[in-house]
Protein backbone atom coordinates (compact mmCIF):
# COMPACT_ATOMS: atom_id res chain seq x y z
CA UNK A 1 0.00 0.00 0.00
CA UNK A 2 1.43 3.36 -0.92
CA UNK A 3 1.56 6.20 1.61
CA UNK A 4 -0.86 8.14 -0.57
CA UNK A 5 -3.57 5.55 -0.03
CA UNK A 6 -3.16 5.40 3.78
CA UNK A 7 -6.34 5.89 5.75
CA UNK A 8 -6.58 9.02 7.92
CA UNK A 9 -8.37 7.02 10.64
CA UNK A 10 -5.28 6.20 12.74
CA UNK A 11 -4.29 9.88 12.76
CA UNK A 12 -7.82 10.97 13.71
CA UNK A 13 -7.99 8.29 16.41
CA UNK A 14 -4.63 9.46 17.80
CA UNK A 15 -5.74 13.08 17.83
CA UNK A 16 -9.02 12.17 19.54
CA UNK A 17 -7.13 10.17 22.15
CA UNK A 18 -4.78 13.09 22.75
CA UNK A 19 -7.73 15.49 23.04
CA UNK A 20 -9.43 13.19 25.57
CA UNK A 21 -6.24 12.90 27.64
CA UNK A 22 -5.77 16.67 27.57
CA UNK A 23 -9.41 17.17 28.54
CA UNK A 24 -9.03 14.79 31.50
CA UNK A 25 -5.94 16.70 32.68
CA UNK A 26 -7.71 20.04 32.37
CA UNK A 27 -10.74 18.65 34.23
CA UNK A 28 -8.43 17.75 37.14
CA UNK A 29 -7.07 21.31 37.14
CA UNK A 30 -10.51 22.97 37.27
CA UNK A 31 -10.80 23.13 41.09
CA UNK A 32 -7.36 24.73 41.37
CA UNK A 33 -8.07 27.21 38.57
CA UNK A 34 -11.41 28.19 40.13
CA UNK A 35 -9.80 28.64 43.54
CA UNK A 36 -6.94 30.75 42.15
CA UNK A 37 -9.37 32.94 40.19
CA UNK A 38 -11.55 33.42 43.29
CA UNK A 39 -8.58 34.25 45.53
CA UNK A 40 -7.01 36.65 43.04
CA UNK A 41 -10.15 38.71 42.47
CA UNK A 42 -11.13 38.56 46.15
CA UNK A 43 -7.74 39.96 47.16
CA UNK A 44 -7.96 42.84 44.69
CA UNK A 45 -11.38 43.99 45.91
CA UNK A 46 -10.75 43.32 49.61
CA UNK A 47 -7.54 45.37 49.59
CA UNK A 48 -9.40 48.18 47.82
CA UNK A 49 -12.05 48.08 50.54
CA UNK A 50 -9.40 48.22 53.28
CA UNK A 51 -7.83 51.25 51.60
CA UNK A 52 -11.18 53.04 51.58
CA UNK A 53 -11.80 52.14 55.22
CA UNK A 54 -8.36 53.32 56.40
CA UNK A 55 -8.92 56.88 55.20
CA UNK A 56 -12.65 57.46 55.26
CA UNK A 57 -12.39 61.23 54.74
CA UNK A 58 -10.46 60.73 51.50
CA UNK A 59 -12.94 58.04 50.45
CA UNK A 60 -15.85 60.44 50.96
CA UNK A 61 -13.97 63.13 49.06
CA UNK A 62 -13.31 60.77 46.13
CA UNK A 63 -16.94 59.65 46.01
CA UNK A 64 -18.01 63.30 46.05
CA UNK A 65 -15.52 64.69 43.52
CA UNK A 66 -14.07 61.85 41.43
CA UNK A 67 -16.47 58.90 41.34
CA UNK A 68 -19.81 59.82 39.86
CA UNK A 69 -21.95 56.89 41.00
CA UNK A 70 -25.38 57.18 39.41
CA UNK A 71 -28.52 57.42 41.60
CA UNK A 72 -26.76 57.17 45.01
CA UNK A 73 -25.54 60.06 47.12
CA UNK A 74 -21.75 60.09 47.61
CA UNK A 75 -21.87 58.96 51.29
CA UNK A 76 -24.27 56.10 50.51
CA UNK A 77 -22.20 55.07 47.47
CA UNK A 78 -19.01 55.17 49.55
CA UNK A 79 -20.56 53.04 52.30
CA UNK A 80 -22.09 50.51 49.90
CA UNK A 81 -18.98 50.26 47.75
CA UNK A 82 -16.70 49.80 50.74
CA UNK A 83 -19.02 47.27 52.37
CA UNK A 84 -19.27 45.35 49.11
CA UNK A 85 -15.49 45.33 48.72
CA UNK A 86 -15.05 43.97 52.25
CA UNK A 87 -17.87 41.41 52.51
CA UNK A 88 -18.26 40.00 48.99
CA UNK A 89 -14.58 39.02 48.57
CA UNK A 90 -14.74 36.95 51.75
CA UNK A 91 -17.72 35.04 50.35
CA UNK A 92 -15.97 34.65 47.01
CA UNK A 93 -12.68 33.44 48.50
CA UNK A 94 -14.40 30.87 50.70
CA UNK A 95 -16.76 29.81 47.97
CA UNK A 96 -19.67 30.45 50.33
CA UNK A 97 -22.56 31.76 48.25
CA UNK A 98 -19.80 32.00 45.66
CA UNK A 99 -22.06 32.86 42.75
CA UNK A 100 -23.75 35.61 44.76
CA UNK A 101 -20.36 37.00 45.76
CA UNK A 102 -19.21 36.91 42.14
CA UNK A 103 -22.34 38.67 40.90
CA UNK A 104 -22.09 41.29 43.65
CA UNK A 105 -18.46 42.02 42.82
CA UNK A 106 -19.37 42.15 39.15
CA UNK A 107 -21.80 44.95 40.02
CA UNK A 108 -19.12 46.73 42.08
CA UNK A 109 -16.70 46.34 39.17
CA UNK A 110 -19.15 47.73 36.61
CA UNK A 111 -20.09 50.67 38.83
CA UNK A 112 -16.39 51.42 39.37
CA UNK A 113 -15.78 51.63 35.62
CA UNK A 114 -18.97 53.56 34.86
CA UNK A 115 -18.50 56.06 37.67
CA UNK A 116 -15.06 57.20 36.59
CA UNK A 117 -15.06 60.06 34.12
CA UNK A 118 -11.71 58.88 32.73
CA UNK A 119 -10.04 55.50 33.09
CA UNK A 120 -6.57 54.59 31.86
CA UNK A 121 -6.49 51.80 29.26
CA UNK A 122 -4.38 49.58 31.55
CA UNK A 123 -6.84 50.05 34.41
CA UNK A 124 -9.74 49.25 32.08
CA UNK A 125 -7.97 46.04 31.04
CA UNK A 126 -7.67 45.04 34.70
CA UNK A 127 -11.38 45.63 35.24
CA UNK A 128 -12.15 43.55 32.16
CA UNK A 129 -9.97 40.70 33.47
CA UNK A 130 -11.64 40.84 36.89
CA UNK A 131 -15.05 40.94 35.24
CA UNK A 132 -14.27 37.92 33.07
CA UNK A 133 -13.07 35.91 36.08
CA UNK A 134 -16.14 36.92 38.09
CA UNK A 135 -18.53 36.02 35.26
CA UNK A 136 -16.79 32.65 35.03
CA UNK A 137 -17.42 31.98 38.73
CA UNK A 138 -21.01 33.20 38.42
CA UNK A 139 -21.70 30.93 35.43
CA UNK A 140 -19.79 27.81 36.46
CA UNK A 141 -19.86 28.11 40.24
CA UNK A 142 -16.95 28.41 42.66
CA UNK A 143 -15.68 24.88 41.98
CA UNK A 144 -15.15 21.74 44.00
CA UNK A 145 -12.80 23.42 46.45
CA UNK A 146 -15.49 25.62 47.96
CA UNK A 147 -17.89 25.65 50.89
CA UNK A 148 -20.78 25.68 48.41
CA UNK A 149 -19.58 22.35 46.99
CA UNK A 150 -19.15 20.82 50.45
CA UNK A 151 -22.63 21.93 51.45
CA UNK A 152 -24.15 20.56 48.22
CA UNK A 153 -22.46 17.20 48.80
CA UNK A 154 -23.90 17.04 52.31
CA UNK A 155 -27.45 17.59 50.99
CA UNK A 156 -27.43 14.81 48.39
CA UNK A 157 -30.34 12.42 48.73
Amino acid sequence: MSPHNASPRPLIASLLGLACSLGALLDRLQPLAALLARLYVAQVFFLSGLTKLRDWETTLFLFTEEYKVPVLSPPVAAFMGTAGELVLPVLLAAGLLGRLGALGLTAVNVVAVVSLSEIAPAALQQHILWGALLVGVALYGPGRWSIDHLMARGQKV
